[in-house]
């Protein structure tokens, strides 16, 4: 089947969170909660080495719908949810990437604006999107993977449920070039984590 026939929800909620794919007129929020972040998302994420224009975030955010619905890439951007259920503050974004449709096998990825951290959210957000592949994708593998020495970003795959299956051991170069590992965390349909 071609992966753009497959209906992919556009939105998730939990009790705290709303997840949704990019829309035009994304880019400023995107675009705000980057520039805040950038110093601590630069030993981590190579784009945060990259200062972006309002443009190239709406650019960015139109792209990734675009790859949404042709189920290339699964970005979702995490905000609050109100009380009334509504979009509240912008908190980062996360969503399903390395795509292998015939496994159904996904990669969750997430990142947080500063000032955002310690409450649970990305935790939450990461448990949601797992819950989606499994549920909604018929997913059979779904994975996190983590620089070994961000300690933040693989707690929270273990507070998500997700099993460490691996280091590899000087698998990957960080934006500044320094050799690091990546752990492997995952959940496969059928086990005691799936």
């Amino acid at each position: 089947m071609d992966p753009v026939l497959i209906d992919v929800p556009e939105r998730i909620e939990t009790e705290r969170l709303i997840l949704r794919c990019p829309r035009p007129g994304d880019g400023p929020i995107v675009n705000d909660a980057e520039r805040e972040t950038r110093a601590e998302l630069k030993p981590w994420m190579p784009w945060a080495h990259v200062e972006k224009s309002l443009d190239d975030s709406e650019a960015y955010c139109r792209r990734m719908q675009a790859r949404y619905l042709l189920r290339e890439d699964l970005v979702m951007f995490i905000f609050e949810r109100d009380v009334m259920g509504r979009e509240g503050r912008f908190l980062g974004g996360s969503g399903l990437h390395r795509i292998d449709w015939a496994l159904r096998s996904f990669e969750i990825g997430y990142w947080r604006r500063s000032g955002c951290g310690g409450q649970g959210y990305i935790t939450e957000a990461a448990r949601a999107l797992s819950r989606f592949a499994f549920d909604h994708l018929a997913a059979r593998r779904v994975e996190i993977r983590t620089d070994d020495a961000n300690s933040a970003s693989w707690k929270v795959a273990e507070r998500a449920g997700f099993t460490l299956e691996a280091l590899l051991r000087g698998d990957s170069l960080t934006p500044a070039g320094e050799i690091r590992s990546t752990r492997v965390y995952a959940r496969v349909r059928g086990s005691r984590s799936g």
